[in-house]
């Protein structure tokens, strides 16, 4: 089956860049002109997914009116003759493309936000982005993983290797090497000590899933912050089918840290067709 269908967990509240915010979705962060969660969406799109699927919170409310038609702007650019806008508008959300959105009530935990989605996803497989990992690939990160699950049909887990000092900031995988950019997963530890890590694979912000999941999240005990965790799922998983993970190519910047959060500015406006040029000058000039 393809992968028409991805989870995007956008329930939480964002604490680390308060107070910008205070009243607006952490997703909703400009990277230079767009938000968080649309290089998300539009790197799903890009993979062949057209049923995106939201799993909000309270003040999410900005996510659904960024995603839906804004007549009155969309009447006034057109009738200004501003149809360069009005067509980076209408692109937000393209015709072939459905969003639905699901209240997650409880933070309790990135596996219990992914099962919220069971009932829209059905038995198919499925797609998770984390909109606070932005991913630029060539081709975009999650296409790169729809093509490794079109060969494998299992379970995908996007990967990079970490220092050794991070290892308890991520799900640590381990496994035996199918490729130099490929692992049989036979082991996944939720942020493990150095001591204890059995790799130095971590799992970023990407996964495409098969349905068993779902089952095994709802079956797990909490976990590591006492929260349902979707590695303890995966854990679970290993032991009915198989899981691999995959080096993905391409950069990730953590914008669920301030730090990160201003690399993607600073990179991707550089590379920005419009103010790369001038940007670039600026940051010569710049005495620091």
């Amino acid at each position: 089956m393809k992968v028409n269908k991805a989870i995007f967990p956008v329930a939480g509240l964002g604490t680390r860049f308060l107070p910008a915010t205070k009243a607006q979705p952490k997703e909703m962060l400009p990277v230079v002109d767009k938000p968080l969660i649309q290089y998300a969406v539009e790197e799903a799109y890009a993979a062949g997914v057209r049923e995106m699927i939201f799993v909000t919170g309270r003040h999410k409310r900005p996510i659904e009116d960024h995603f839906d038609m804004t007549f009155e702007l969309e009447v006034a650019l057109e009738q200004a003759n501003k149809l360069e806008l009005l067509e980076v508008v209408r692109s937000v959300k393209p015709k072939d493309m459905e969003c639905i959105y699901v209240r997650q009530a409880q933070a309790l935990g990135l596996g219990h936000a992914v099962l919220c989605g069971q009932r829209l996803v059905g038995n198919e497989p499925f797609a998770v982005l984390l909109a606070d990992d932005l991913m630029i690939g060539a081709p975009p990160v999650l296409a790169q993983m729809v093509e490794q699950f079109n060969e494998w049909r299992a379970s995908i887990l996007a990967v990079q290797e970490v220092p050794v000092e991070h290892t308890k900031r991520y799900g640590i995988v381990a496994g035996t090497l199918v490729n130099d950019r490929l692992m049989d997963v036979t082991k996944i530890v939720e942020k493990p000590s150095p001591e204890t890590a059995p790799s130095r694979w971590g799992v970023a912000g990407r996964y495409i899933l098969t349905p068993g999941v779902f089952h095994e999240i709802a079956t797990q005990p909490r976990g590591v912050g006492g929260e349902i965790q979707l590695t303890d799922g995966i854990a679970a998983l290993l032991r009915r089918e198989k899981v691999f993970a995959y080096r993905y190519e391409g950069k990730r910047y953590d914008c669920g840290s301030k730090e990160g959060f201003l690399q993607a500015n600073v990179e991707l406006a550089l590379d920005h067709p419009e103010v790369g040029e001038s940007f670039r000058a600026f940051l010569r000039d710049l005495k620091v």
